[in-house]
């Protein structure tokens, strides 16, 4: 497990911002945001027992690791509710940074997956709740319309 989270943590610091490994088989994005985490889970494969390293890990990507089975997850941020969901699920986490929320891209308030998640305890819910969430903004996006708060 050491070399796998030390690899998947070495792609993170080469460009990545999202490294899933496992003996020889890495799977990494450069794409930013929670989309291709969400993808991932929601695919095919098996990532029971892969360690990851990610940019920033707040709580709806850390329903995403819970659910994907994954044994160990490193972030250079993650928030204080990631890291308590992480551990209480038995994923070993480590991290550079911890907060105490993740804040949208504007700094303008919490970031919409956060808020998608904020009551959720269960894995499944908060998943379902983040593609939802996902297609609103992607939705919102498409027609140029901005919701303020």
């Amino acid at each position: 497990m050491v070399d796998d989270l030390k690899k998947a943590r070495s792609l993170l610091e080469g460009g990545c911002t999202l490294a899933l490994c496992r003996g020889r088989r890495c799977v990494t994005s450069a794409a930013g945001g929670i989309g291709d985490l969400l993808r991932l889970q929601a695919g095919n494969e098996d990532f029971r027992g892969f360690c990851a390293a990610d940019r920033i890990v707040g709580r709806a990507a850390a329903f995403l690791y819970v659910l994907m089975g994954v044994r160990a997850v490193h972030a250079a941020v993650i928030s204080e509710g990631a890291l308590d969901i992480l551990r209480r699920h038995g994923v070993e986490a480590s991290f550079d940074r911890c907060t105490a929320a993740i804040i949208n891209r504007e700094g303008t308030g919490l970031c919409p997956m956060e808020e998608a998640v904020a009551e959720l305890s269960d894995p499944q819910q908060a998943a379902a709740a983040i593609a939802a969430r996902l297609r609103q903004l992607q939705n919102q996006r498409a027609s140029g319309v901005r919701l303020q708060k």
